[in-house]
């Protein structure tokens, strides 16, 4: 089969490896669609993965070509979501049904082959069957919506609250939406990017601000979700919390973080209330952030398909990696169809 195989960062070859084998308990998968995660591009380009080479690739949707021994309840034919993690179901984290603070986990497309490829054999335990008629791209975009949400869940707003978004990725997109839906009267979005701010008012946010915009001091807003990982968005995210409000960061920084003075004065006397939030499971696995993403993005309350700048064939994942390293067009959500 073909896949596109990193040897080391920025080493992504296209080319010919055995099709996975199909073991008991497990199903076979042509992948449908598969979408870059924001987490793929420093994997990819500067970090590299638990081990390589690999084939990378996590956010996807697959219909089953080929059922193992013991698997039942599943047929031939039917399109799957994919959570991307295999927790170890032993360890202190999952036994409470933490599952995303799994201490011995597994995880498609990083620390074994996922789905930059044309199969991918998925135990029965990571299957979330998609109903008739859903577009597989939407059913590869469970994931990051799921994270979006698992994040708000840690603070979720009441109605009239005011939201905001400190990034404006795919990721941050759903944030907008889920806020709206829970309830929100307005939601404010900053990005670096024009063409990322016009995606979120296309999200629903009413008020949109460039980093380097002043936001106005009667802005403050109940509840951030902090999206983009960079130092200066951590502070501003921080300071942007109304009194008794909640932060909740899922940006994933490269380098270290630090707290400025002002930032850390703001927090403490206002007692704001400040959030990690790390993958997207619960339980029963893979979670309710899950079971509700699917039933969202299929009756269309959740809306996906503005998010899709490229939707390519496999061939042009290498290049596309290019692009994005050089960062010679605008992207959003990308999409491969293996």
């Amino acid at each position: 089969m073909r896949a596109a195989v990193m040897y080391s960062p920025g080493d992504i070859r296209l080319e010919d490896i055995p099709k996975p084998e199909l073991k008991p308990g497990h199903v076979m998968l042509k992948v449908t669609a598969v979408g870059v995660c924001g987490s793929d591009i420093p994997r990819m380009l500067i970090k590299g993965a638990h081990k390589m080479p690999i084939v990378c690739g996590h956010e996807f949707s697959g219909h089953i070509t080929e059922i193992g021994e013991g698997v039942e309840g599943f047929s031939i034919g039917e399109l799957m979501g994919v959570p991307p993690m295999l927790p170890c179901h032993a360890c202190d984290q999952c036994l409470t049904g933490n599952f995303s603070r799994c201490r011995d986990y597994d995880y498609f497309g990083s620390r074994r082959d996922g789905a930059y490829t044309e199969f991918v054999a998925v135990p029965v335990g990571n299957l979330l069957r998609a109903p008739k008629g859903m577009d597989p791209r939407a059913t590869a975009m469970i994931d990051p919506a799921s994270i979006a949400l698992h994040a708000i869940w840690k603070a979720p707003p009441t109605a009239g609250q005011r939201g905001a978004v400190i990034g404006c990725g795919p990721i941050g997109l759903f944030a907008i939406q889920w806020m709206k839906l829970m309830g929100c009267s307005e939601v404010v979005a900053i990005d670096v990017s024009e063409e990322k701010l016009d995606q979120a008012r296309e999200a629903g946010a009413e008020h949109t601000f460039l980093v380097t915009d002043t936001i106005p001091a009667d802005l403050k807003c109940d509840i951030i979700v902090e999206a983009a990982g960079h130092n200066s968005s951590i502070n501003a995210a921080a300071k942007l919390a109304a009194p008794g409000g909640h932060v909740v960061f899922i940006g994933i920084p490269v380098g270290d973080i630090t707290l400025e003075n002002k930032t850390f004065q703001h927090f403490l006397r206002q007692e704001v209330s400040l959030h990690g939030a790390w993958n997207s499971f619960g339980a029963p696995y893979p979670g309710k952030q899950w079971t509700v993403t699917l039933d969202m993005l299929a009756s269309g309350r959740l809306r996906w398909e503005f998010m899709i700048t490229h939707d390519l064939p496999l061939e042009e994942l290498p290049a596309m990696f290019d692009k994005i390293k050089n960062k010679t067009e605008f992207f959003s959500k990308i999409m491969f169809r293996p």
